[in-house]
């Protein structure tokens, strides 16, 4: 082969582990957990991820001029707008006012998975210097050939952000509260940093969530048994009954994680009187942690904040970790030592009409975000330049 070509799968099964993630890795040894194959491929083979859950796969993949993957792209048809963390819903409602169809639309994202990342996923060494370029133009064809009305490229990197906008992709901006590892020897010392209302409020918290004789289990690896799987899942269940109404990964899943990635897996779970009663899942990235799922079976005060972000911050700073996301929207997590951070989200919509409605709005909520993002670290928990001055 000596030209780039671009191919369609319906499944990852049709690509091997290997060429995936060498392009997933990008300039990394090993790719982040969730653009990986085994994270991807275990969705598809557990059902979570196909037609009649409404992501159809319709992965990009561009072949280079040795004939290995030199680009790849996880790309959905959509038939809903569920899962995706980033909504358009009321585009949908008044685009089909008007009397368009705005499903089918492809979505390139992490399914169920509010989690920043590469989107286009390019091996640096595949000698095609304009393959994000390709791949970009590649997804505005593939909705042409689908007959989908848009395009999607959810919680992207701010360079694939711009690099899309050169290729008519509207612009939009988000907002999530990331933990900031400054080099922390210990909760404690983290704690030095903040104002000391905040201090004491955190400290008082973490006393009164284990004050009913709980304790905190972290499972990692081969410590993740399937026993431990069926007291998480009853925890998710619960949760994304709640929220989603119907829970979007199954207990297959799961168990699949734990075959292929359990050393990039985080457990927390806590047990009172000898069972487990609540339990947070995460996955261990580079530099990053980054929280998912959580959820109970007993009602304990500040539970959910000391498992799901207080311990999250305890394993960041035991094993070096740069950063931990705690997933979508919260802003209660600002208290906890959680700055905003702006994510980014790209859009190539096929009618003018509507292509224009949506960039008149997304012009004015960046402006939103960006002056919310500035407003909420103002009212950050920290010290001001060494004063124990307090901020609510």
């Amino acid at each position: 082969m000596t030209e780039t070509q671009i191919r369609i799968l319906p499944s990852l099964s049709e690509i091997s582990p290997a060429q995936w993630d060498a392009c997933a890795a990008g300039d990394q040894p090993r790719p982040e957990p969730f653009v990986s194959h085994a994270f991807l491929s275990a969705l598809e083979e557990a059902g979570c991820v196909r037609a009649r859950t409404g992501w159809q796969p319709q992965h990009l993949v561009l072949d280079g001029p040795d004939g290995t993957a030199a680009g790849v792209v996880p790309a959905y048809l959509k038939s809903h707008s569920r899962g995706e963390y980033v909504f358009d819903q009321g585009w949908a409602e008044a685009y089909e006012r008007a009397g368009g169809a705005y499903y089918p639309k492809l979505q390139v994202s992490v399914p169920f998975t509010p989690v920043s990342g590469r989107r286009l996923l390019v091996r640096p060494d595949a000698g095609v210097p304009n393959a994000t370029e390709v791949l970009g133009t590649g997804l505005v064809q593939l909705a042409k050939l689908r007959r989908a009305s848009s395009v999607h490229v959810t919680f992207a990197t701010e360079t694939e952000w711009q690099g899309l906008a050169d290729l008519g992709f509207l612009k939009r901006t988000d907002q999530q509260f990331h933990w900031i590892n400054e080099g922390y020897a210990s909760f404690d010392e983290f704690l030095e940093a903040l104002a000391s209302r905040k201090r004491k409020a955190i400290r008082k918290e973490r006393r009164e969530a284990l004050a009913s004789g709980i304790e905190i289990e972290w499972l990692t690896g081969a410590q993740i048994t399937e026993a431990a799987w069926d007291a998480f899942f009853v925890f998710y269940m619960d949760t994304g009954a709640r929220k989603w109404g119907q829970p979007y990964l199954n207990r297959k899943f799961f168990s699949l994680l734990g075959e292929r990635m359990a050393h990039q897996v985080f457990l927390v779970m806590a047990k009172r009187e000898g069972r487990y009663i609540a339990g947070a899942l995460n996955l261990i990235g580079a530099d990053t942690l980054y929280g998912r799922y959580w959820g109970c079976t007993e009602q304990h005060p500040f539970l959910h904040f000391e498992i799901c972000y207080h311990q999250a911050v305890d394993f960041a700073i035991a094993h070096g970790l740069k950063v931990v996301e705690a997933g979508a929207q919260g802003e209660h997590k600002l208290a906890r030592g959680y700055l905003p951070r702006t994510t980014y989200s790209a859009h190539w919509i096929a009618d003018a009409g509507l292509r224009s409605a949506v960039k008149h709005y997304l012009d004015r909520e960046r402006e939103h975000v960006a002056q919310a993002n500035e407003d909420l670290t103002a009212l950050g928990p920290f010290r001001r330049g060494g004063a124990e001055a307090e901020v609510e």
